[in-house]
């Protein structure tokens, strides 16, 4: 199955927005819809953060699912539990 994802981020003095849709295991996304679109969130801001060359000023301000499930806290914790 897919979600759609949207990004707030700010880098190099800028707020911007990146969206996409994202596939996730469904078996997954049924046992903790949160924590997956959490981890797919974060795989993919890594990503936008070496494509973009993001500077020290980089962070993400707010991560939503299929538009109205917020993420950001859960996002941020992804590093230290994966």
């Amino acid at each position: 199955m897919n979600i759609n994802i949207k990004v707030y981020l700010h880098s190099k003095g800028t707020k911007f927005l990146q969206s996409g849709s994202f596939p996730v295991m469904n078996s997954d996304f049924k046992k903790d819809p949160d924590w997956t679109a959490a981890i797919a969130a974060y795989e993919w801001i890594q990503q936008i953060k070496i494509n973009f060359a993001a500077s020290d000023d980089f962070r993400i301000d707010e991560v939503i699912y299929n538009e109205v499930n917020d993420i950001t806290e859960l996002v941020k914790k992804v590093n230290s539990k994966i």
